[in-house]
């Protein structure tokens, strides 16, 4: 009997279809049949029965997109990035209003000798109001500057939002990796326990020799060494994806068996393109810059006074005689002198110039950066496609047919016990391979589709 659990990657990834399992053949001697990579297909439920599965209440499985929704629900770093930018979202009213006016109490020319109000014809009780008016346009390129920046905060929200999808991805298709890996060494490790039972039966009956049960012996203990290694890496991970969904870094997260990927292709130049148009974070530079324009304007604006007009009533108190004396009204203008703009605004414009070039290069750098990434990556992606659909269609298959040979061969006692168990290891290390290489096209995908600005899908 054979089970064979062989991937489709352009519909599913199946559970597990890991090292084939040879206890009934090597029992029985039974004759070896050819089955073909993409003919035969074992459900969850049949691959992994005998791995034993957690049964506590709170560890329920967990999808990509149940992850990527907690994420954005509940990730303390997003919720800190929308907070900012909704206090930026409060700015713009508040830079583009007067300055409060002023309202003034006072009493003028006060006697020291008696400090009373009637004894002199200049004291008097003063009550005025005054505002203070900056020079037109200012107020206008004040809103602007902020409106644009709370804009720019808004595109970051949207680019935070971007890298937390891109990290919850990554994040959980290396745990599906590490399960489909465990459940390999599992399968494995099957094997292993029952080629030793079937070399120690042949050995005592004179049809085999120590040395095959002592490398069976040794490679099942390297695979339980392996195990340890990944059990460890898969721990760590646990702890690491939970911070991203603001769980408890104890808290075990199961991945389902089944998961729909996809691979598409792709055309680096036109994600190029398409990131340039909807990137948040090109849309935030470029606001950023429209920003770092309005400075400057502004800045030219501070060779020229702002003003300050105001209004008083000043009451009069009776003679001490009893003789009426009239009140005085007032109005007033103030300004300021730039009088050193040579030391003051015009480095102000100099420096919101040189904050203008700065916001300049920094939209080009993030531009070639990008550029670069997604070249890389693109390259990347292709080339661990083409290994993937390699290893599925051709190595797989080759070194399954490898493993029956001998596998046939030692039934008959032609077959060299070393020249099988290094097969089998190869084919072991080959089904590895082709999870790693899923899982590394997933991810690759998840960091594109965050270099672009969108889901890239098999159109």
């Amino acid at each position: 009997m054979f089970i064979v659990i062989c991937p489709s990657p352009l519909r599913r990834a199946c559970p597990t279809w890991g090292a084939v399992i040879f206890g009934l053949a090597l029992f029985s001697f039974a004759p070896v049949f050819q089955i073909s990579a993409n003919a035969i297909r074992v459900s969850w439920a049949e691959a992994v029965a005998e791995t034993p599965q957690p049964t506590k209440k709170d560890e329920s499985i967990l999808t990509l997109n149940q992850a990527i929704e907690q994420a954005l629900l509940g990730n303390p770093g997003l919720g800190e990035i929308k907070a900012r930018a909704e206090a930026m979202a409060a700015v713009p009213s508040q830079e583009g209003t007067l300055p409060d006016p002023e309202l003034k109490f006072g009493a003028l020319y006060l006697p020291t000798n008696s400090f009373n109000l009637r004894q002199d014809d200049f004291t008097m009780m003063e009550v005025g109001i005054s505002q203070e008016i900056p020079f037109p346009g200012k107020l206008a390129l004040r809103e602007k500057i902020a409106e644009q920046e709370a804009l720019a905060a808004a595109d970051s929200v949207d680019e935070a939002r971007l890298r937390l999808v891109r990290e919850v991805k990554m994040g959980w298709w290396r745990l599906f990796y590490y399960d489909r890996a465990l459940s390999l060494l599992d399968e494995a490790e099957q094997f292993f326990l029952q080629l030793i039972d079937i070399a120690q039966a042949k050995y005592k009956v004179g049809k085999g020799s120590q040395q095959d049960v002592l490398l069976a012996q040794l490679e099942l203990s390297k695979l339980k060494d392996e195990k340890l290694s990944l059990i460890g890496m898969r721990h760590g991970q646990d702890a690491r994806f939970n911070a991203l969904l603001d769980r408890t870094p104890e808290m075990p997260v199961r991945i389902p068996a089944e998961a729909d990927f996809k691979l598409p292709a792709i055309v680096e130049s036109a994600l190029q393109d398409k990131a340039l148009q909807i990137r948040p974070l090109f849309a935030q530079h470029r606001k950023m810059l429209g920003a770092a324009k309005a400075k400057v304007d502004l800045a030219q604006k501070g060779f020229y006074p702002d003003f300050t007009v105001g209004a008083f009533y000043d009451i009069r108190q009776d003679t001490l005689s009893g003789q009426s004396r009239s009140d005085f009204a007032s109005v007033q203008l103030s300004m300021n002198l730039p009088i050193y703009a040579g030391r003051k605004q015009a480095k102000a414009v100099d420096q919101r110039q040189s904050e203008l070039l700065q916001e300049r290069y920094a939209q080009l750098d993030e531009h070639h950066k990008i550029q670069a990434e997604i070249a890389a990556k693109a390259a990347e992606y292709q080339q661990t496609k083409e290994k993937l659909l390699l290893l599925e269609h051709e190595i797989i298959p080759q070194a399954q047919q490898a493993v029956n040979s001998l596998l046939a061969g030692y039934q008959v006692s032609r077959t060299d016990f070393t020249d099988l168990l290094r097969t089998q290891l190869s084919f072991f290390q080959y089904q590895t391979q082709y999870w790693q290489a899923l899982s590394s096209t997933q991810q690759i995908l998840a960091e594109l589709s965050a270099e672009v600005g969108e889901e890239l899908s098999h159109d």
